[in-house]
């Protein structure tokens, strides 16, 4: 199914759009390149424009999504009409390996010409997942199943958690209200 124009959009322009996705964990640096190769063919066989790829690694999810705990984030950032989102996630649903994705309109009423494409070094960089997984919340380095948090640390150079910053001097005390103080 099509989209039709909108009458918001100027002749010969297109939409900037970003896109996170999550592979399964256990994909492979070849099947990141076949994703990759296979999204990209949708983009720009409806006239898009990759702009950047980037692969942020193998990360812990929030929550559990389809039985897994961690997952391999990939961001794409492109220019497109409409109708290609629509491909490019219908493609992206009939994925195994893609467990979420999430599309965003960036800006709107771009020239193709005026941004500079992706290059080949980008999509080949961006399927190669990382050795080393940190913790998208604390920034540290988590084990894998064979190390313990020990050793992750005597591999960082690390043997304790960092000291809290001083308290703000300037603050001053809020006094109770009486609805707090009659409990």
């Amino acid at each position: 199914m099509t989209q039709l124009p909108s009458l918001r959009d100027n002749p010969n322009t297109k939409r900037e759009y970003e896109t996170i996705y999550i592979l399964r964990p256990n994909t492979g640096n070849d099947e990141v390149a076949t994703y990759n190769k296979k999204f990209r063919e949708i983009i720009e066989e409806r006239g898009g424009k990759v702009m950047k790829v980037d692969n942020w690694g193998k990360r812990r999810l929030a929550y559990e999504v389809s039985k897994e705990r961690r997952g391999i984030y990939l961001y794409w950032q492109y220019l497109a009409t409409p109708d290609v989102i629509t491909e490019f996630e219908r493609n992206m649903r009939m994925m195994d390996g893609v467990m979420r994705f999430l599309t965003t309109r960036i800006d709107e009423d771009i020239d193709p010409a005026a941004r500079p494409g992706a290059d080949e070094e980008i999509f080949e960089a961006a399927a190669n997942t990382a050795a080393d997984e940190e913790d998208m919340y604390t920034g540290q380095r988590q084990p894998d199943g064979d190390e313990t948090a020990e050793t992750v640390e005597a591999a960082e150079g690390t043997d304790a958690a960092p000291q809290a910053e001083a308290e703000d001097t300037d603050t001053v005390p809020v006094e109770a209200t009486p609805a707090e103080t009659a409990e």
